[in-house]
Protein backbone atom coordinates (compact mmCIF):
# COMPACT_ATOMS: atom_id res chain seq x y z
CA UNK A 1 0.00 0.00 0.00
CA UNK A 2 1.33 3.74 -0.84
CA UNK A 3 -0.05 4.32 2.90
CA UNK A 4 -0.32 2.26 5.69
CA UNK A 5 -3.54 3.10 7.16
CA UNK A 6 -5.49 0.66 9.80
CA UNK A 7 -8.96 1.10 10.78
CA UNK A 8 -11.05 -2.01 11.97
CA UNK A 9 -13.97 -0.31 12.95
CA UNK A 10 -15.92 2.76 11.56
CA UNK A 11 -19.25 3.77 13.66
CA UNK A 12 -21.41 6.24 12.39
CA UNK A 13 -23.44 8.76 14.57
CA UNK A 14 -25.88 11.23 12.81
CA UNK A 15 -24.98 14.91 13.20
CA UNK A 16 -27.91 16.23 14.10
CA UNK A 17 -27.31 14.94 17.64
CA UNK A 18 -24.82 15.96 20.16
CA UNK A 19 -25.54 13.40 22.44
CA UNK A 20 -25.11 10.36 19.56
CA UNK A 21 -22.08 12.53 18.73
CA UNK A 22 -20.23 12.24 22.41
CA UNK A 23 -21.27 8.75 22.83
CA UNK A 24 -20.06 7.61 19.57
CA UNK A 25 -17.28 9.65 20.38
CA UNK A 26 -16.66 7.52 23.86
CA UNK A 27 -16.75 4.28 21.89
CA UNK A 28 -14.16 2.05 21.56
CA UNK A 29 -14.05 2.77 17.63
CA UNK A 30 -11.41 2.98 15.56
CA UNK A 31 -12.89 5.98 13.36
CA UNK A 32 -15.98 7.72 13.84
CA UNK A 33 -18.47 9.26 11.34
CA UNK A 34 -19.99 12.11 11.80
CA UNK A 35 -23.02 11.59 8.92
CA UNK A 36 -24.31 14.87 6.94
CA UNK A 37 -25.93 12.72 4.15
CA UNK A 38 -28.95 9.76 5.46
CA UNK A 39 -29.18 10.36 9.31
CA UNK A 40 -29.66 14.69 8.51
CA UNK A 41 -32.94 15.79 6.92
CA UNK A 42 -32.87 18.17 3.98
CA UNK A 43 -34.26 21.13 6.88
CA UNK A 44 -31.72 19.83 8.86
CA UNK A 45 -28.32 19.96 7.10
CA UNK A 46 -27.32 23.86 8.19
CA UNK A 47 -27.60 23.00 11.82
CA UNK A 48 -26.18 20.24 11.81
CA UNK A 49 -23.13 21.10 9.86
CA UNK A 50 -22.68 23.71 12.54
CA UNK A 51 -23.34 21.08 15.31
CA UNK A 52 -20.41 18.94 13.74
CA UNK A 53 -17.98 22.00 13.26
CA UNK A 54 -18.36 23.00 16.78
CA UNK A 55 -18.03 19.53 18.02
CA UNK A 56 -14.88 18.74 16.66
CA UNK A 57 -13.53 22.36 17.30
CA UNK A 58 -14.07 21.72 21.03
CA UNK A 59 -12.15 18.01 20.74
CA UNK A 60 -8.47 18.08 20.90
CA UNK A 61 -6.42 17.91 17.93
CA UNK A 62 -5.03 14.44 18.17
CA UNK A 63 -8.46 13.28 18.88
CA UNK A 64 -10.04 14.59 15.85
CA UNK A 65 -7.68 12.33 13.81
CA UNK A 66 -10.10 9.78 14.04
CA UNK A 67 -13.60 11.81 13.91
CA UNK A 68 -14.41 12.00 10.58
CA UNK A 69 -17.47 13.26 8.34
CA UNK A 70 -19.56 12.13 5.50
CA UNK A 71 -20.90 14.86 3.63
CA UNK A 72 -23.36 14.62 0.72
CA UNK A 73 -23.29 13.39 -2.95
CA UNK A 74 -20.95 15.64 -5.06
CA UNK A 75 -24.07 15.41 -7.79
CA UNK A 76 -26.28 17.40 -5.06
CA UNK A 77 -26.35 20.59 -3.79
CA UNK A 78 -24.25 20.13 -0.17
CA UNK A 79 -21.22 18.96 -0.37
CA UNK A 80 -19.21 22.31 -1.04
CA UNK A 81 -21.55 23.89 2.16
CA UNK A 82 -20.48 20.74 3.96
CA UNK A 83 -17.32 21.06 3.46
CA UNK A 84 -16.99 24.45 3.62
CA UNK A 85 -18.18 23.94 7.24
CA UNK A 86 -17.08 21.66 8.65
CA UNK A 87 -12.97 21.65 7.54
CA UNK A 88 -11.81 24.27 9.13
CA UNK A 89 -12.62 22.84 12.47
CA UNK A 90 -9.94 19.63 10.93
CA UNK A 91 -11.86 16.24 10.72
CA UNK A 92 -9.67 13.52 10.43
CA UNK A 93 -11.26 12.72 7.06
CA UNK A 94 -14.17 12.77 4.65
CA UNK A 95 -16.51 9.87 3.12
CA UNK A 96 -17.24 10.57 0.15
CA UNK A 97 -20.75 8.44 -0.40
CA UNK A 98 -22.46 7.94 -4.24
CA UNK A 99 -19.01 8.39 -5.93
CA UNK A 100 -19.62 7.46 -9.52
CA UNK A 101 -15.49 7.26 -9.84
CA UNK A 102 -12.19 8.47 -9.54
CA UNK A 103 -13.42 11.89 -11.42
CA UNK A 104 -15.47 12.56 -7.98
CA UNK A 105 -12.45 11.94 -5.79
CA UNK A 106 -10.49 14.27 -8.12
CA UNK A 107 -13.38 16.86 -7.68
CA UNK A 108 -12.76 16.70 -3.97
CA UNK A 109 -9.66 16.58 -3.58
CA UNK A 110 -9.81 20.16 -5.39
CA UNK A 111 -12.24 21.57 -3.30
CA UNK A 112 -10.26 20.24 0.05
CA UNK A 113 -7.21 21.40 -0.98
CA UNK A 114 -8.53 24.91 -1.42
CA UNK A 115 -10.36 24.53 2.11
CA UNK A 116 -7.46 23.26 3.74
CA UNK A 117 -5.04 26.42 2.95
CA UNK A 118 -7.38 28.92 3.33
CA UNK A 119 -7.82 27.43 7.02
CA UNK A 120 -4.18 27.07 7.48
CA UNK A 121 -4.10 22.98 7.41
CA UNK A 122 -1.33 21.12 5.89
CA UNK A 123 -2.73 20.69 2.14
CA UNK A 124 -3.77 16.96 1.80
CA UNK A 125 -4.03 15.95 4.98
CA UNK A 126 -7.86 15.33 5.09
CA UNK A 127 -8.25 11.56 4.20
CA UNK A 128 -10.86 9.97 2.08
CA UNK A 129 -12.69 7.08 2.14
CA UNK A 130 -14.81 6.54 -0.74
CA UNK A 131 -18.26 4.49 -1.22
CA UNK A 132 -17.69 3.09 -4.19
CA UNK A 133 -20.75 1.01 -5.14
CA UNK A 134 -24.18 2.64 -4.22
CA UNK A 135 -24.79 3.29 -8.13
CA UNK A 136 -25.07 1.55 -11.18
CA UNK A 137 -22.78 3.31 -13.03
CA UNK A 138 -20.36 3.34 -10.13
CA UNK A 139 -19.91 -0.91 -10.40
CA UNK A 140 -18.16 -0.04 -13.64
CA UNK A 141 -15.20 2.74 -11.83
CA UNK A 142 -14.32 0.76 -8.68
CA UNK A 143 -10.63 -0.44 -10.71
CA UNK A 144 -10.06 3.16 -11.14
CA UNK A 145 -8.51 4.71 -7.55
CA UNK A 146 -5.06 3.59 -8.08
CA UNK A 147 -3.25 6.50 -6.74
CA UNK A 148 -6.41 9.08 -6.49
CA UNK A 149 -5.60 11.37 -4.30
CA UNK A 150 -5.98 11.44 -0.43
CA UNK A 151 -8.15 7.67 -0.86
CA UNK A 152 -7.13 5.54 1.97
CA UNK A 153 -10.16 3.20 1.84
CA UNK A 154 -12.87 1.49 0.07
CA UNK A 155 -16.37 0.64 1.06
CA UNK A 156 -19.48 -0.11 -0.34
CA UNK A 157 -22.97 -0.05 -0.44
CA UNK A 158 -26.29 -2.11 -0.87
CA UNK A 159 -29.03 -0.39 0.17
CA UNK A 160 -28.71 2.85 -2.27
CA UNK A 161 -27.18 0.68 -5.03
CA UNK A 162 -30.86 -1.50 -4.59
CA UNK A 163 -32.57 1.79 -5.20
CA UNK A 164 -30.81 2.60 -8.06
CA UNK A 165 -31.47 -0.42 -10.07
CA UNK A 166 -35.39 -0.43 -9.02
CA UNK A 167 -34.78 -3.99 -6.74
CA UNK A 168 -37.69 -4.36 -4.31
CA UNK A 169 -35.25 -6.27 -2.22
CA UNK A 170 -31.23 -6.65 -1.79
CA UNK A 171 -31.68 -10.31 0.19
CA UNK A 172 -32.06 -14.09 -0.82
CA UNK A 173 -34.32 -15.63 1.34
CA UNK A 174 -31.90 -17.07 3.61
CA UNK A 175 -31.30 -13.35 4.28
CA UNK A 176 -27.62 -13.54 2.32
CA UNK A 177 -26.96 -10.75 -0.29
CA UNK A 178 -28.29 -11.51 -3.79
CA UNK A 179 -25.86 -11.72 -6.66
CA UNK A 180 -25.89 -8.06 -7.28
CA UNK A 181 -24.27 -6.97 -4.11
CA UNK A 182 -22.20 -9.54 -3.56
CA UNK A 183 -20.89 -8.67 -6.90
CA UNK A 184 -20.33 -4.96 -5.38
CA UNK A 185 -19.10 -6.64 -2.26
CA UNK A 186 -16.18 -8.59 -4.80
CA UNK A 187 -16.18 -5.38 -6.87
CA UNK A 188 -15.16 -2.90 -3.67
CA UNK A 189 -12.37 -5.57 -2.39
CA UNK A 190 -10.85 -5.74 -5.87
CA UNK A 191 -10.79 -1.71 -6.24
CA UNK A 192 -9.15 -1.40 -3.02
CA UNK A 193 -6.78 -3.91 -3.70
CA UNK A 194 -5.92 -2.70 -6.77
CA UNK A 195 -5.64 0.18 -5.43
CA UNK A 196 -3.31 -0.47 -2.33
CA UNK A 197 -5.53 0.84 0.04
CA UNK A 198 -8.18 -1.01 2.92
CA UNK A 199 -11.39 -2.29 1.81
CA UNK A 200 -13.92 -1.63 4.29
CA UNK A 201 -17.38 -4.13 4.52
CA UNK A 202 -20.55 -2.49 4.75
CA UNK A 203 -23.41 -2.17 8.00
CA UNK A 204 -25.18 -4.72 9.22
CA UNK A 205 -28.37 -3.04 9.86
CA UNK A 206 -29.48 -5.35 12.80
CA UNK A 207 -27.35 -3.85 15.59
CA UNK A 208 -28.75 -6.74 17.61
CA UNK A 209 -27.80 -10.23 16.39
CA UNK A 210 -24.00 -8.97 17.65
CA UNK A 211 -23.49 -13.56 16.74
CA UNK A 212 -24.51 -12.79 12.74
CA UNK A 213 -22.05 -9.91 12.70
CA UNK A 214 -19.23 -11.87 13.95
CA UNK A 215 -19.61 -14.22 11.29
CA UNK A 216 -19.79 -11.95 8.86
CA UNK A 217 -16.85 -9.90 10.22
CA UNK A 218 -14.53 -13.04 10.51
CA UNK A 219 -15.89 -14.08 6.90
CA UNK A 220 -15.18 -11.13 4.87
CA UNK A 221 -11.57 -10.15 7.19
CA UNK A 222 -11.13 -14.25 5.80
CA UNK A 223 -11.77 -12.59 2.29
CA UNK A 224 -9.49 -9.59 2.28
CA UNK A 225 -11.57 -7.01 4.06
CA UNK A 226 -9.84 -5.04 6.50
CA UNK A 227 -12.49 -3.09 8.55
CA UNK A 228 -16.30 -2.95 8.52
CA UNK A 229 -18.47 -0.09 9.15
CA UNK A 230 -21.07 -0.02 12.12
CA UNK A 231 -24.26 1.82 12.79
CA UNK A 232 -24.57 1.59 16.57
CA UNK A 233 -21.89 1.32 19.53
CA UNK A 234 -22.91 -2.16 20.95
CA UNK A 235 -21.27 -3.54 17.09
CA UNK A 236 -17.67 -2.24 17.71
CA UNK A 237 -16.08 -4.53 20.13
CA UNK A 238 -17.51 -7.35 18.21
CA UNK A 239 -16.21 -5.68 14.71
CA UNK A 240 -12.51 -4.53 16.71
CA UNK A 241 -12.27 -8.62 17.89
CA UNK A 242 -12.72 -9.70 14.51
CA UNK A 243 -10.58 -7.43 12.42
CA UNK A 244 -7.51 -8.20 15.29
CA UNK A 245 -6.00 -11.64 14.25
CA UNK A 246 -6.02 -14.30 17.23
CA UNK A 247 -3.14 -15.61 19.05
CA UNK A 248 -2.86 -19.00 17.46
CA UNK A 249 -3.44 -17.00 13.45
CA UNK A 250 -0.45 -14.82 15.14
CA UNK A 251 1.64 -17.59 15.97
CA UNK A 252 0.96 -19.81 13.00
CA UNK A 253 2.35 -16.59 10.86
CA UNK A 254 5.04 -16.43 12.98
CA UNK A 255 5.92 -19.95 12.65
CA UNK A 256 5.70 -19.27 8.25
CA UNK A 257 8.02 -16.38 8.43
CA UNK A 258 10.59 -17.57 10.68
CA UNK A 259 10.50 -21.10 8.25
CA UNK A 260 11.66 -18.98 5.06
CA UNK A 261 13.89 -17.09 6.93
CA UNK A 262 16.03 -20.12 7.70
CA UNK A 263 15.99 -21.15 4.00
CA UNK A 264 16.84 -17.93 2.16
CA UNK A 265 16.01 -17.86 -1.27
CA UNK A 266 14.12 -20.79 -1.52
CA UNK A 267 10.86 -20.56 -3.46
CA UNK A 268 8.82 -23.62 -2.10
CA UNK A 269 8.96 -25.43 1.94
CA UNK A 270 7.20 -28.33 3.27
CA UNK A 271 5.24 -27.41 6.13
CA UNK A 272 2.67 -29.86 8.38
CA UNK A 273 2.44 -31.99 5.18
CA UNK A 274 1.68 -29.29 2.33
CA UNK A 275 3.64 -27.25 0.36
CA UNK A 276 4.50 -23.66 0.92
CA UNK A 277 5.68 -20.70 -1.48
CA UNK A 278 5.71 -17.03 -1.95
CA UNK A 279 2.41 -15.97 -1.47
CA UNK A 280 1.93 -18.09 1.34
CA UNK A 281 4.69 -16.12 3.10
CA UNK A 282 3.01 -12.64 2.16
CA UNK A 283 -0.21 -13.40 3.18
CA UNK A 284 2.02 -14.09 7.13
CA UNK A 285 3.47 -11.38 6.64
CA UNK A 286 0.68 -9.13 6.06
CA UNK A 287 -1.53 -10.70 9.04
CA UNK A 288 1.72 -10.08 11.34
CA UNK A 289 1.78 -6.20 10.15
CA UNK A 290 -1.92 -6.24 10.76
CA UNK A 291 -1.60 -7.71 13.98
CA UNK A 292 1.08 -5.07 14.95
CA UNK A 293 -1.24 -1.62 13.93
CA UNK A 294 -4.11 -3.78 15.86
Amino acid sequence: MRETFSARSWLFAPGDSEKKMTKATASPADIVIFDLEDAVTEDGKPRSRAMIADFLAARPKEERLRLWVRVNPLDGPHTLADLAAVIPSRPGGIMLPKARGRADVELLDHYLSALEVSAGIERGSTKVIVLVTETAEAMFTTGTYRDAPRVVALTWGAEDLADAVGASENRNPDGSYGFTYELARSLCLLGAAAAGVAAVETIQGDFRDLDGLRSRAEKVRRDGYRGMLAIHPTQVDVINAAFTPTEEERAAAQEIVDLFAAHPGVGAIGYQGAMLDRPHLARAQALLSSAARS
